[in-house]
């Protein structure tokens, strides 16, 4: 068999497309792969050996009822390649790593003892290299989701963490790993839009409220992150009280009229240190107290006819809610609704886009994150590198 790395790009495709495969459903058979790509038996049998050999996969033998010719389910090797993916969330970190089937699983947390970017860059950047030390030259990557503006790859502003401009390439430089920075809405909406909830629509709007609310747009596959990768800040439209400055540094934001922060500030309460939580709390409490309803039923009226805006302009196929969105929206279902359809304009009423929960939940980023950092790693260049790597 040739040297892997000298392998003609037509046989690297079939390999790559193989993983894929994997990757977009776990416990997928080899021969619902072949059929899928259009292989022989033989040839399948061959890739799926070559990537055996590579430490890319495994085989194990799928249940049959008897008939038919035996086949294997493909996974990811227990010694392949590895990820990193960490969550930089307003209150708290989460890091994760997932093999080349992309399901993350969380190994460290914490929560901040300091919104200093210094200390919190830190402390992250301390649990990538104790994963590194530990997994080695399987890590080929680290895909980092953060409650932030990213341009250019660059954190540039954070209202949710009170950060500006932070370089966040500490979190990788030790250890020499590609690193991919997000914002977290867009990675989870890219999740959900391969994996989730979205899964088979062409284009698809995540939305998702936190401390604020943001997202992206979906087209096969693929945010649009605008001219610089900064798009999807749909949060900051003037959508919401003309008179009210944002953190961001405009006025009128959607954030604050959507969150725990316009809920607190329609029931007279002062700004809440951790607006998730007062949101959650309220919407728990709505169906019991009538002033509290109002102010969860106001924050759910400018959600949806600010989602409707977008869906007018934007004609997505799917809408998914994630974070709070999908609580918010059912705690005032009927005001929700109708502030929805009377967003919409008349032709889209008959046939408007499912609005779905997304299926993530509160992973939805992580995944998001391993996503794009897999998308590094299953590359040509990037088999190629673990193969040289696997050499010595």
């Amino acid at each position: 068999m040739a040297s892997p790395s000298r392998v003609g790009d037509a046989r690297w495709r079939g390999a790559l497309a193989v993983l894929e495969e994997m990757r977009r459903e776990p416990g997928v058979t080899r021969a619902v792969v072949a059929q899928r790509l259009r292989l022989s038996s033989g040839s399948a049998t061959e890739i799926t050996a070559r990537l055996r050999d590579l430490a890319l996969l495994t085989e194990t033998p799928a249940a049959t009822s008897g008939r038919g010719r035996p086949t294997t389910v493909l996974g990811p090797h227990p010694d392949g390649p590895i990820v990193i993916a960490v969550d930089l969330r307003q209150e708290d970190w989460r890091c994760a790593v997932a093999a080349l089937d992309g399901r993350p699983k969380i190994v460290e947390a914490g929560a901040h003892a300091s919104r200093d970017p210094d200390h919190v860059i830190g402390v992250i950047a301390e649990a990538v290299r104790r994963l590194h030390e530990r997994h080695g030259k399987r890590v080929r990557a680290v895909g980092v989701a953060v409650a932030a503006t990213v341009r250019h790859g660059r954190v540039v502003q954070s209202s949710t963490l009170g950060w500006d401009a932070v370089d966040l390439a500490a979190l990788a430089t030790e250890a020499g790993l590609p690193l991919l920075i997000g914002n977290d809405a867009m990675l989870a909406g890219i999740a959900e839009a391969r994996n989730g909830a979205a899964a088979g629509a062409a284009t698809a709007l995540h939305l998702t409220i936190e401390v604020g609310v943001g997202g992206t747009l979906v087209v096969d596959g693929q945010p649009v992150g605008g001219a610089t990768g900064a798009g999807g800040e749909f949060g900051h439209l003037p959508l919401g009280e003309p008179g009210v400055r944002c953190p961001c540094g405009a006025t009128g934001c959607w954030d604050l009229a959507v969150d725990g922060r316009a809920i607190a500030r329609r029931r007279g309460d002062p700004p809440p240190g951790d607006p998730r939580t007062y949101a959650l709390t309220a919407i728990a409490r709505a169906s019991q107290e009538a002033s509290v309803a109002t102010a969860v039923e106001h924050a759910a009226t400018s959600f949806a006819s600010g989602l409707a805006g977008l869906i007018n302009a934007l004609d997505p196929d799917v809408v998914t809610l994630g974070g709070l969105a999908q609580p918010l929206r059912e705690a005032a279902a009927p005001q929700f609704e109708a502030a929805l359809t009377g967003g919409l304009m008349r032709f889209r009423r008959s046939d408007p886009p499912r609005v779905l929960a997304a299926e993530l939940g509160e992973d939805g980023a992580l995944h998001g994150a391993v996503l794009t950092a897999l998308d590094q790693v299953l590359t040509e260049a990037g088999m190629n590198a673990w193969t040289a790597d696997r050499a010595f």
